[in-house]
């Protein structure tokens, strides 16, 4: 039996590669010089899309498919998928929720008490004979015992949640409802009374049409000029025009992201602006997390193929 093509939009890791290459026929469009002439040479053939969060799988891509059945997502969010696309043929859609919460919450408190701190300032303070020269660098911010907001109580939200919780924190969360596994935390209607009532407010909501912009000039205002913004989730969360304005005038504190619209080529006024920590998306970037990742992918396809249920559908 011939095995299954699968379209594979992006690189994974060479512990991925190796199996994903024995158990289908993959075919490596972002490889191809002239990926729409490679498209157009494959995509009859094509039943599986294995993706990545941050590329997705357009409208065009899956009607230029028809054979498609199933897009694998490695990663968390499936904002780039069309869902509508994929709803009105039947197509199965996966990700990998779950194994990388744990990781991206970890990345999340570790941003957030870098720049409390100024942990990335202070190296450069000792690593360029300021501190020989100069003496102590400013003082900084604590961590412990201040106001958190979380803003989208799902899976990572969670785990940030818990995390902070060690701190003593006083916890808020805003989300569509209360949460009846979060009876401790506090919960707060809108994302501008949850800035309010914040020192810090993580941004772990899932990306949508509804989300888009969601954190934007006034909730960046009600978070205010000792506040600080710790995002990692999704860069649309976030109105960018309105944040760089509010880093810039001081109308907010601090800054710690993970994302950006059209990263890797991010915005370059974020790179001129002195109290925001810039991070090359990699919140779930461990060996651990991210063979996992490669494990359920696979497992997904796997199931869908041997005509069992996926794994982690997301439809």
């Amino acid at each position: 039996m011939s095995k299954p093509v699968i379209l594979q939009m992006g690189a994974y890791p060479s512990w991925d590669e190796a199996p994903l290459n024995a158990d289908f026929e993959m075919r490596r469009i972002f490889d191809a010089d002239d990926q729409e002439a490679f498209l157009a040479h494959h995509a009859a053939e094509v039943r599986g899309i294995a993706t990545r969060g941050e590329l997705g799988a357009s409208g065009d891509l899956i009607a230029a498919c028809p054979k498609l059945e199933i897009v694998s997502v490695y990663g968390v969010g499936y904002d780039a998928v069309d869902l509508d696309a994929c709803r009105a043929r039947g197509i199965r859609v996966t990700n990998t929720p779950d194994v990388l919460s744990g990781d991206v919450a970890d990345f999340a408190v570790t941003m957030m008490l870098a720049q409390s701190r100024g942990i990335v300032a202070g190296d450069a303070w000792v690593r360029g004979g300021q501190w020989e020269t100069q003496g102590a660098v400013p003082l900084q911010r604590r961590a412990f015992g201040r106001r958190a907001g979380i803003l989208g109580l799902g899976r990572i939200g969670f785990e940030i949640a818990r995390r902070l919780a060690g701190f003593d924190m006083q916890i808020s969360y805003s989300d569509v409802a209360p949460k009846d596994y979060a009876p401790d935390w506090t919960f707060v209607a809108t994302p501008e009374e949850l800035a309010a009532r914040s020192d810090l407010l993580f941004v772990a909501a899932a990306a949508s049409e509804a989300t888009r912009h969601i954190v934007d000039a006034d909730v960046l205002r009600a978070l205010g000029p000792d506040g600080m913004l710790i995002n990692v989730s999704r860069a649309s969360n976030v109105d960018e025009e309105a944040l760089i304005t509010a880093l810039g005038d001081g109308t907010l504190g601090a800054a710690a992201l993970d994302v950006f619209e059209g990263e890797p080529a991010l915005d370059p006024r974020f790179r001129a602006l002195p109290n925001i920590l810039l991070q090359p998306h990699q919140a779930s970037g461990t060996v651990e997390t991210r063979k996992a990742m490669g494990a359920l992918l696979r497992a997904n396809l796997e199931a869908h193929f041997a005509g069992k249920p996926p794994v982690s559908p997301v439809i």
